[in-house]
């Protein structure tokens, strides 16, 4: 080889090199953003910012994530692994008693979802219709820590109901075969499931007093100081999303069919998730504010509610578990 090829190919290598950084700015400011588990309703307008191309209008470009349970993915933030989750918020309780430095910077499904789905035709209307009956759960979901506050709060406690551990590949299925009365879950998850194989209603959480945000997006103190601007650009396409969702539901639907082409998903169900989770958006303390604003007073029920319930110590600041400061 000559040297004025190898000279020509260094010529090359440096011009590429330095235009790396215009590069850069062109994709956008990167962002890893895992979600809560394999592809259902609340994620869709995630999707439906990627396909439409908001992220890149706003100037990012977002690594999506499908996840192995909101948990999971608050241990893989927390360490650092992922820059954002979007989770059921309520978890950042105990993750932060137990030393955790994550906070919740936009809650879009402000209100309590956590219910316990029974036959639609079932005469069980309350807590307290479940004596002598059976519920069925896995250990590292949400409901966990308030499975006995449920139960105290209409008299009952585990000697009175029988409540059964599963592995999550095995929850739906003992639901669908009966070989459980009840099944706690959050409701935009699972009554659209539940439709076709076992249909069913839902008996609330919070008509017991049970307190838990619902989804939204979380990331380290840490990474919410250093990436303000591109955390504040993402809140502003799930706003935009979430609006758009409200009336036209199926394109959220559309975009996660294009994104997940091998999850299979049901275009009916994916529709009633995602109508469903529009529900749980507000509550008293929220409403009138914009999308994934969150509401101190929310938080402190949360916080009762899992102190209440033994999860937490007293002591805590609510402030110390969101901000608003990158919701516009």
């Amino acid at each position: 080889m000559s040297m004025t090829t190898i000279n020509r190919r260094a010529a090359l290598a440096a011009t590429g090199a330095l235009a790396l950084p215009g590069l850069a700015r062109a994709q956008g400011e990167r962002l890893s953003l895992r979600l809560d588990f394999s592809p259902w309703g609340v994620q869709a307008a995630i999707h439906l910012a990627d396909a439409r191309g908001w992220f890149r209008e706003a100037g990012l470009t977002v690594d999506i994530q499908d996840g192995r349970g909101s948990g999971n993915t608050l241990q893989l933030v927390n360490a650092g692994q992922v820059d954002v989750g979007q989770i059921q918020l309520g978890l950042l309780g105990q993750a932060r008693e137990q030393g955790a430095t994550v906070r919740g910077f936009a809650g879009f499904s402000r209100r309590t979802d956590l219910c316990v789905l029974v036959d639609r035709d079932s005469p069980i209307q309350r807590a307290a219709d479940l004596r002598g009956r059976s519920l069925v759960v896995f250990a590292a979901s949400p409901w966990a820590p308030f499975i006995d506050a449920y139960l105290r709060s209409d008299g009952l406690d585990r000697s009175s109901v029988n409540v059964m551990f599963v592995d999550p590949a095995a929850l739906w299925g003992t639901y669908t075969a009966k070989r459980a009365d009840g099944l706690m879950s959050t409701v935009s998850s699972a009554i659209p499931v539940a439709e076709r194989p076992r249909p069913s209603r839902a008996l609330l959480a919070e008509d017991a007093g049970i307190s838990f945000p619902s989804y939204g997006l979380m990331a380290t103190e840490a990474t919410i100081r250093a990436r303000g601007p591109a955390l504040r650009k993402l809140v502003e396409t799930q706003q935009r999303a979430w609006t758009h969702l409200r009336t036209n539901p199926d394109d959220g639907v559309e975009a996660m069919l294009r994104n997940r082409p091998d999850a299979r998903l049901d275009r009916t169900v994916t529709r009633e998730q995602i109508r469903l989770t529009l529900e749980f958006f507000d509550t008293p303390a929220a409403r009138g504010r914009p999308i994934g604003w969150q509401a101190e007073e929310d938080w402190v029920a949360a916080l009762r509610s899992l102190e209440a319930a033994g999860a937490i110590k007293p002591g805590w600041n609510a402030t110390n578990y969101f901000t608003n400061e990158v919701v516009g």
